[in-house]
C-alpha cells in the first residue's frame, strides 16, 4: 500500500500559481456578481494558505554569476506610482514597531553595521517581464535579532514613503535571501530604486519587494498591503 503524498509532494508550488488565475476566472463565471468578490477573496485566501504549506524556507532562490547581471542602463524602475516621494536621505531613519524589544528608530549607518550579502537573484514582476540585478545589505532576519523581534511574532508590516505598503509572514522575512536592501551594483541605492532602503525578496513577486521603507511592524494580526488589498496574491510565492 502506497503511503499518502503530501500537497507539496503532488504538485509544485509553480503549477499552484498556474493554476490560480483559473480558479478565479472560474469563479467569476459561475457566481452572480455581487458574490463574486467575496468567493475571490476565499479563492485568494486558499491559494495563500496553499503557498505557505509549499514554502520551503531553506530552499534559496537561483543565484547567478556577474555575467549574468541585468546591465546597470537596463535596471527598470517600476512602482505604484511614476514620480518618485521626497526623502532626506541624509537624516533618514528606519521606524521599528509592534512585537520587537527594542522599538524605536535605527540610522542608515546602525543597519550597514550589520552582516551584509551581496547576491544577483532575479526580479520577477507580475506584469511578465523579469531581470537580475545585483543587490546588497543585511538580511532582513539579522536586522530584526537586532532590534529584538518576538520569535512569536506571525507577520510584518512595511510600510513606504510613496504610501505603498506590504506584508510577509514571518518564515519569508527570515528567509535568508530576504534583504533590507541599501545597494545595488556596488553603489548606494538610488532615489528611483527605493532609497535609502528596500526591501528585496527574491522568493516572491516584484510588488513584495517594497522600496522606500520607512516603517516596519512585528504584529500577530496579518496586516493587507496596496496591491493585495486589491486581490493580488497576499502570499505571492515564485
Amino acid at each position: 500500500m502506497k503511503p499518502k503524498q503530501s500537497i507539496a509532494g503532488m504538485i509544485s508550488r509553480r503549477e499552484i500559481l498556474k493554476l490560480s488565475p483559473l480558479i478565479l476566472l472560474s469563479g467569476c463565471d459561475i457566481t452572480p456578481g455581487e458574490k463574486t468578490e467575496p468567493l475571490l477573496r476565499t479563492v485568494q485566501q486558499f491559494n495563500d494558505w496553499v503557498q505557505s504549506k509549499v514554502f520551503d524556507p531553506d530552499k534559496l532562490a537561483p543565484e547567478y554569476t556577474d555575467a549574468d547581471v541585468t546591465p546597470e542602463e537596463g535596471f527598470r524602475v517600476n512602482g505604484k506610482d511614476a514620480g518618485e516621494p521626497d526623502i532626506d536621505v541624509v537624516n533618514w531613519s528606519l521606524t521599528i514597531e509592534g512585537l520587537v524589544s527594542k522599538p524605536g528608530t535605527y540610522t542608515l549607518g546602525q543597519i550597514a553595521h550589520l552582516p551584509k550579502r551581496t547576491m544577483n537573484t532575479r526580479h520577477c514582476c507580475v506584469e511578465g517581464w523579469s531581470m537580475i540585478p545585483q543587490w546588497a545589505g543585511t538580511p532582513l532576519r539579522e536586522f530584526l535579532r537586532f532590534v529584538g523581534a518576538d520569535p512569536r511574532a506571525k507577520y510584518i508590516e512595511v510600510r513606504c514613503a510613496d504610501d505603498y505598503f506590504t506584508s510577509y509572514d514571518m518564515p519569508s522575512a527570515l528567509h535568508p535571501q530576504t534583504l533590507l536592501c541599501y545597494e545595488a551594483y556596488g553603489k548606494p541605492l538610488s532615489i528611483s530604486h527605493g532609497a535609502p532602503a528596500r526591501i528585496v525578496m527574491p522568493v516572491k513577486l516584484g510588488y513584495k519587494s517594497a522600496k522606500w521603507v520607512h516603517t516596519i511592524i512585528l504584529t500577530n494580526e496579518k496586516p493587507g498591503g496596496y496591491w493585495e488589498d486589491q486581490g493580488y496574491d497576499w502570499f505571492a510565492g515564485l
